[in-house]
């Protein structure tokens, strides 16, 4: 099946609702052979019977998989958005459901399939998108279906639109990368989950993810750098860098991570109100740049939490795997991040049960998760994905792998890693609301899950609070103090140095920059969040010496008088306005008599 032609001229323009795409007869659509619900006045029908404008029908969005997969919905959904289309969280009332899938495990794809038969029943019409249709074009739960591949999100308003008209639409071939400045619609407004690559450099022996995502493909550091200036203008509170393999990041086009870290942290607003969450990487691609990952992992806009899967603590097992790493250069990523960085908090992965796994070598495992008691550890069972080279090894007994997943499950969660915490005075960004309902989620530096209680708005806050209590996967903790940023004016007086650089702004980090008049954002402890003017906050009188100080020199600027020199365009100005003025008084005159 071929793609459809690109059909229109500007992607990024504003299209009205309902416009319709022309179809020439040399497009790739395949016309469905039965009808999938009835007649077209089906698909354009409500279920009150309202017939709707083409482009503004109900989309369902449902995302399966990592954090890559929600970005690339969020795209797709604010594509559709923009063009037209109403997006619902609710199947039953949508027009047509669009499925993000996730290929890394079985169970991943076993829920794919069982929405897919859901809406088949439903009679609804169906577009697949990620990485199950990407790297197993030819499943059987696909056929009828339309599909996006991961690389041509940027046209699922196309494939959207011939679906509705009852046509099966393919985009599955490799192209350039999708742009980082199409329409998003975000799930959580406060979080931009930004790709910085897709694909990766290694040929894990079990992973199906390479074969949807392809080799590595990095986006250029201006391009990474100007998504970021812009989602910090539109309000997000947490950047979380996302890729298949974070450490592998520009191999392909002559940079590397630490060059793209310091770039993207020169844009943060310097008090903290935006933070960078560094994503997933594996140890082959950062050992040889520790030290530079780790000074930017002790920024204070930075996260101090890294998730650096291992997989297993048998060499054996991560050469059968093909990791490209020894558990000791494991070691030694944790031991030199945990030494350099304050507070560090890591995160990994493990696979129980992976073929030729013997008891010494789950063993091995156990004893790495005991040394280290990591806080977050994601256990897994091993599932042979067709097509890689572990489906054909010699798997071990499922009970065997049952049995191994939850004694090493019960040993991570004996653990208490949050034990000392109480009573602790913390920084958090706060985010989202619990699942309960009346708390809401912040997070410390170290990435914590802290839980208050507090009112929405204190949603994209930072706040002072005391931990209270502590549990074993997040902690709990009371509001003293919440943070807002105030701009202040900070005028240069000496020729020596500047103002802020003497009071240890961070306005002068930049050595490059002149230090003659800046604005300089600064977190002030409020007892509620509320807005402020500007001005106000400008020229009320605090304790601080340098913001009394500018106070002083406004004030004195204000009330002195001041003496200025005549130019030559003044002079011209002024002999203009006299000779018109002359003009319009002879005229009238004139006229007059």
């Amino acid at each position: 099946m071929g793609d459809i032609e690109d059909l229109l001229v500007d992607r990024n323009g504003g299209l009205p609702a309902g416009f319709r795409l022309p179809v020439p007869p040399t497009v790739g659509i395949k016309p469905r052979k039965k009808k999938l619900n009835g007649s077209l006045q089906d698909y354009l029908s409500s279920s009150d019977g309202v017939v709707k404008i083409p482009g503004t029908q109900t989309i369902y969005i449902k995302t399966f998989g990592c954090s890559h997969n929600q970005s690339d919905s969020e795209y797709m959904a604010g594509q559709l958005s923009a063009f037209g289309y109403n997006l619902s969280e609710n199947p039953d009332e949508a027009d047509l459901w669009l499925i993000n899938t996730c290929t890394v495990k079985s169970p991943s794809q076993s829920a794919m399939e069982t929405l897919i038969s859901k809406c088949r029943s439903a009679k609804k019409p169906l577009v697949v998108a990620g990485c199950v249709p990407q790297g197993s074009r030819d499943l059987k739960e696909l056929e009828g279906v339309s599909i996006v591949g991961v690389q041509q999100i940027d046209r699922v308003v196309e494939v959207v639109e011939e679906t509705l008209k009852g046509h099966e639409v393919r985009l599955l071939t490799r192209k350039l990368l999708p742009s980082l400045d199409l329409p998003k619609v975000r799930k959580n407004k406060f979080i931009e989950i930004l790709p910085i690559n897709v694909g990766c450099l290694g040929a894990c022996t079990y992973c199906k993810t390479k074969h949807a995502r392809g080799h590595l493909g990095s986006y250029t550091v201006d391009s990474l750098v100007d998504r970021v200036r812009a989602v910090i203008a539109d309000g997000v509170k947490e950047i979380w860098l996302s890729s298949e393999d974070t450490g592998a990041y520009g191999r392909d086009i002559g940079v590397n991570l630490p060059t793209l870290l310091n770039s993207l942290v020169a844009e943060l607003p310097p008090d903290g109100s935006t933070m960078l969450r560094i994503g997933m990487t594996n140890p082959p691609y950062i050992l040889e740049h520790l030290e530079q990952i780790a000074h930017a992992l002790s920024h204070p806009c930075v996260y101090t939490f890294l998730h650096v899967p291992v997989q297993s603590g048998s060499d054996t097992i991560l050469t059968d795997m093909n990791r490209e790493y020894t558990v000791d250069e494991f070691r030694k990523v944790v031991n030199t991040l945990m030494e350099l960085v304050p507070g560090m908090q890591i995160a990994t992965d493990i696979i129980c049960g992976f073929p030729g796994e013997t008891d010494e070598d789950f063993e091995q495992t156990v004893n790495l998760i005991k040394e280290y008691k990591f806080a977050q550890v994601h256990i897994s069972q091993f599932y042979p994905r067709p097509g890689t080279p572990a489906a054909r090894m010699k798997k071990v007994p499922s009970n065997v792998v049952k049995q191994r997943s939850r004694e090493l499950t019960a040993i991570f969660e004996s653990f208490t890693p949050y034990l000392g915490y109480e009573g602790k005075i913390e920084r958090i960004w706060i985010t989202d609301i619990a699942t309960d309902g009346t708390h809401l989620i912040g997070h410390t530096k170290g990435y914590i899950q802290v839980l208050v209680e507090g009112s929405e708005s204190l949603l994209g806050a930072s706040a002072m609070v005391k931990i209270t209590s502590v549990g074993r996967w997040s902690v709990f903790g009371e509001v003293l103090e919440v943070l807002e940023k105030q701009t202040i004016t900070i005028v240069s007086t000496s020729e020596e140095g500047c103002a802020c650089s003497a009071a240890k702004e961070t306005c002068c980090s930049k050595q490059t920059e002149a230090c003659e008049e800046k604005a300089v954002t600064t977190p002030k402890l409020v007892e509620g969040y509320r807005n402020h003017n500007s001005s106000e906050l400008l020229l009320r009188k605090r304790k601080n010496p340098i913001e009394k100080e500018v106070v002083e020199v406004m004030e004195k600027q204000e009330t002195s008088p001041q003496v200025q020199k005549w130019g030559f365009v003044d002079v011209a100005l002024l002999g203009g306005f006299v000779c018109s003025l002359l003009i319009i008084i002879f005229v009238v005159f004139s006229i007059g008599f």
